[in-house]
């Protein structure tokens, strides 16, 4: 029994040399490496947005009443003046109708006053109060039937609907929103940018857009920048202008964007790679593993700038389109093969 184990672990003993050897070569180490760039790798970054309307208007009545019909449903395309909705406008017709009364008696008054004015037998003083009272009466009229026109909810502008906040037979109140319309000719895609990349983000950073649930990839426009960090995560806010021709990228879509940052904040052959890719020597200089076309890594010496954020400036040793090791270097040796 005892043989039997003893053997059994010889086995296992060669399986594992013979796994970390092929026909007596030692296997390449695995490691993570990323090529470096002056952009601190906002170009091959990944982040998450959602898509915004380009501007939101809310629709409402100017008066108070009861909501008789609602013409419009939700995601529903109008065009500007369009009927949206109708209040009930029994109150209104009845006022208007008073008012027409008025309007006429108020003229049938100036065409028999205006006899006895002309042949000189009526005070100018009564003459005036007539014309008063027609222009008061005049005045009424138009109250009541824009009143009556205020029943009609019309569209100021064209878009989809957003969302109703009123159904029929609710008490619609002066400036209450009845419905909000969307402009979606263009839209904005809103990302939160950590307070260390803000800075490598101008107006005219060219930007990639992939919304998977329109299935559309497209490039950004102009990007319009926060000024307020969050309190909580310390980011900003930016919004990303995107042409949407056919209203495929509807409000609330997930967005991921990717930057291709300007270099223009680095000088020379300054680039920007992650602090853990910095090692020190044991006379405390830096160095980096770099892995050669052949892939083979090796120590080569850098000079350090500041960091920003969880990267640091490289001044001098490495330069654009070099590959550094980001993981995985702990298993290396002056030479290692490796592979990444």
């Amino acid at each position: 029994m005892e043989k039997g184990i003893i053997g059994l672990i010889a086995v296992l003993l060669v399986c594992s040399c013979e796994e970390k050897k092929v026909n007596g070569v030692k296997a390449p180490t695995r490691v993570t490496t990323e090529v470096v760039s002056s952009d601190g790798g906002m170009s091959r970054q990944t982040f998450v947005g959602t898509v915004e309307e380009r501007e939101a208007t809310a629709v409402s009545f100017t008066g108070m009443g009861v909501v008789k019909r609602l013409l419009v449903n939700d995601g529903q395309r109008v065009g500007r003046g369009q009927l949206i909705a109708e209040m009930d406008d029994t109150q209104a017709r009845n006022l208007l109708a008073g008012a027409e009364a008025q309007m006429a008696q108020a003229n049938d008054a100036l065409e028999r006053f205006k006899m006895l004015h002309d042949n000189g037998s009526l005070p100018e003083v009564q003459w005036v109060e007539i014309q008063s009272k027609v222009a008061q009466a005049k005045s009424q009229l138009e109250v009541a039937k824009k009143n009556l026109a205020d029943c009609r909810l019309t569209a100021p502008v064209s878009g989809i609907i957003g969302k109703k906040m009123i159904g029929a037979g609710e008490t619609a109140l002066p400036s209450q929103a009845v419905v909000t319309i969307l402009d979606i000719s263009s839209v904005k895609v809103k990302v939160a940018i950590p307070e260390a990349e803000i800075s490598g983000i101008s107006a005219s950073t060219p930007t990639i857009v992939k919304v998977e649930a329109a299935g559309k990839e497209m490039s950004g426009g102009k990007i319009e920048k926060g000024i307020q960090a969050d309190a909580l995560t310390h980011t900003y806010d930016i919004r990303i202008n995107v042409q949407n021709a056919d209203r495929k990228l509807l409000p609330g879509m997930v967005a991921s964007v990717q930057f291709n940052a300007s270099p223009s904040p680095f000088q020379g052959g300054e680039v920007l790679i992650p602090v853990t890719s910095v090692q020190k020597r044991a006379d405390g200089s830096l160095f980096v593993w770099t892995i050669d076309r052949d892939s083979t890594a090796h120590r080569t010496t850098v000079s350090t700038g500041h960091t920003q954020g969880n990267r640091m400036i490289i001044t001098n040793g490495i330069e654009n389109g070099q590959r550094v090791v980001t993981e995985g270097y702990q298993k290396l040796s002056e030479g290692t093969k490796v592979v990444f």
